[in-house]
């Protein structure tokens, strides 16, 4: 297939590089059009007040690449209006691999990752978004090192990717243009070959807390807050499906919130 592939860790994320790889050599044609710089929880944002600069990179991934100094959206919308030639056009959208889950209804509505699939289907395409979680500590030493995954980690996001890349083709095909569905998948850590896929719901999530009372200079401050889940025991939410070891696939179907 034609795809194109964007994400919301940016450019030089790694998870984004292997996902690439994975489509690439199960022969899919990519176009990668990516943020300069990380947007993680910018939503749907579209970068209204100021202008946005693209440019074509060679960033050694195999397939043309264009960086853009925006947000997930921006990115996908620069890309289909104005970046891909004719014979690019791709056919769907595939956005990740995120850093980090993007489960529950908390999370989906502020993700950028979520976003720039959803920036696919407005343009009618069928799209996924894919996100790997990571545990704390697993999160913290990424950052620690610039970003570079260590063995174990590295192993579960090439096991992701090549799901990613098994999954697709079917996903895709069983999504007419203008469904207006985005495909939500999350992958538990570690990630393995084998390890199943299960049709899940976006988890009922609180997530107060997230910004401390306000210091000295009156600037109240992110933090991570708790989440508190008060979903229903059934049916299978994504957050029990990626604790319970096992790929949680969402279908976030858009058109269902113009029904009465």
């Amino acid at each position: 297939m034609k795809l194109l592939v964007t994400n919301d860790d940016g450019i030089a994320s790694v998870f984004l590089h292997e996902l690439v790889r994975a489509l690439l050599a199960a022969g899919h044609a990519l176009s990668v059009v990516a943020p300069k710089t990380e947007q993680s929880w910018i939503g749907a944002a579209k970068s209204r007040n100021r202008p946005v600069h693209a440019e074509r990179a060679d960033r050694g991934l195999g397939c043309p690449t264009w960086i853009v100094d925006g947000t997930p959206s921006d990115a996908v919308n620069i890309a289909l209006d104005h970046l891909l030639p004719a014979d690019a056009r791709p056919e769907a959208v595939v956005s990740g691999i995120n850093v980090g889950g993007n489960c529950s209804l908390g999370f989906i509505l502020a993700s950028g990752t979520v976003a720039g699939a959803w920036e696919g289907v407005l343009h009618g395409l069928p799209a996924i978004a894919i996100s790997q979680e990571v545990a704390p500590e697993v999160y913290g030493h990424l950052k620690e090192h610039g970003g570079q995954p260590d063995g174990e980690l590295l192993a579960t996001v090439r096991a992701s990717a090549a799901h990613v890349a098994r999954l697709a083709p079917a996903l895709f095909a069983a999504t007419p243009r203008d469904s207006f569905i985005v495909h939500n998948l999350n992958f538990p850590y570690p990630c393995r070959a084998d390890t199943a896929v299960r049709r899940t719901v976006p988890a009922r999530v609180h997530v107060p807390g997230l910004f401390l009372r306000s210091a000295d200079d009156g600037l109240h401050r992110l933090r991570w807050g708790e989440i508190r889940d008060v979903s229903p025991a059934e049916p299978l939410t994504d957050i029990t499906c990626v604790k319970q070891g096992l790929i949680s696939h969402s279908v976030l179907d858009y058109a269902k919130l113009g029904q009465v």
